[in-house]
């Protein structure tokens, strides 16, 4: 299968919160979001772990 589970790491508190689907063949970059942080409470960048 070329899908590929990876999960998101807030980048200020270091917790795992999010799962992503990446197509490993066409996305060869990291995968980075800007999503919620309920441990940090507010919006920060999510990279991929």
């Amino acid at each position: 299968m070329a899908r590929d589970t990876v999960h998101l790491q807030c980048t200020e508190c270091k917790r795992r919160n999010y799962t992503a689907a990446r197509n490993k063949k066409q996305q060869t970059t990291k995968l980075q979001f800007n999503k919620y942080c309920r441990f940090c409470r507010k919006h920060t960048p999510h990279k991929e772990v």
